[in-house]
């Protein structure tokens, strides 16, 4: 989870919103990646689907874990379960609750740690870029 901490803070530093994710299969790191969506004014280059598109062609997903700092929206939830990733682990929810329960639907182990470094770099984030936080999970 700390690697996925670090490329949020990454993206944080770029003048992005601070999401990262990381991909680790056989116990290894594999990808990593965040949000990007400011960066490249790309509206779907979310911190998990940064961390896919870094990954490549890893074949099958099944043995593979990925990490989240925040619960996966529909979009990136909806790649994880097309993908057959078998497992999530996720920093925190709390500020934002995603698709856990669609996830959970269709198979996929979801683990939040809840973890207050995660809960307090959301929510500093949002205070400070409401309208860019509403504008990322798409409720301007």
């Amino acid at each position: 989870m700390q690697a996925a901490i670090d490329e949020a803070k990454k993206g944080l530093s770029e003048g992005g919103i601070p999401i990262g994710s990381v991909l680790v299969k056989d116990g290894k790191v594999v990808a990593s990646g965040h949000n990007k969506r400011v960066q490249e004014d790309n509206p779907i280059l979310h911190g998990e689907m940064d961390c896919l598109f870094n990954a490549g062609r890893v074949g099958s997903y099944r043995d593979t874990v990925i990490y989240s700092t925040l619960m996966p929206c529909y979009m990136c939830a909806g790649t994880i379960v097309q993908f057959k990733i078998p497992k999530v682990i996720v920093g925190e929810s709390k500020t934002f609750d995603g698709a856990r329960a669609f996830m959970e639907s269709h198979g996929v182990e979801v683990v939040d740690l809840a973890l207050p470094e995660c809960i307090d770099m959301m929510e500093d984030f949002i205070e400070k870029n409401p309208k860019l936080w509403n504008e990322d999970i798409g409720e301007l």
